[in-house]
């Protein structure tokens, strides 16, 4: 029911929609991110956001897919959003906006996958140092080389 109301409101939002693992994941247009995220919290009650984590499909492309995790605590019903980046330069806009709670989460898949998000307030590092090369969590990242200690000086 829900992505043929999404439908309806804005017909080149979704891409896609099925039941994963027993909840419904919809697949959005990443130009659409910030407008489907804002009218799914003031029109469906989807007032927490639980996650937004990515995934790195090397080499697939298009490459990155990142994920949101919405959950709207008066209905008890939970709600996968799904928006797939290329390999070149990802990039989507920010849903900060709408839920403060993406802050921290869209930083840290900055930070660890290299994914920017456009009109994030504080776009940067939270988890490597700010000098790090790279985003250790894409799936071409050099696993041998030089390595560093906690304070970032080589061993």
């Amino acid at each position: 029911m829900l992505p043929e109301q999404l439908q309806a409101w804005d017909a080149s939002a979704v891409l896609n929609s099925r039941i994963e693992r027993g909840e419904l994941s919809i697949e959005i247009a990443a130009e659409k991110i910030a407008a489907v995220c804002r009218y799914l919290k003031d029109e469906h009650q989807f007032v927490r956001l639980s996650a937004v984590t990515a995934v790195d499909r090397y080499p697939a492309e298009p490459r990155f897919e990142v994920v949101y995790l919405l959950h709207s605590i008066e209905r008890n019903q939970r709600l996968r959003l799904k928006c797939r980046l290329p390999g070149e330069a990802p990039e989507i806009d920010s849903v900060t906006g709408v839920w403060r709670a993406a802050d921290w989460y869209e930083r840290e898949v900055f930070d660890l996958l290299g994914v920017r998000f456009r009109n994030h307030p504080d776009l940067r590092r939270i988890l490597m140092p700010e000098d790090w090369n790279g985003h250790p969590l894409r799936k071409d990242y050099p696993v041998t080389g030089q390595k560093y200690n906690y304070t970032g000086e080589a061993l």
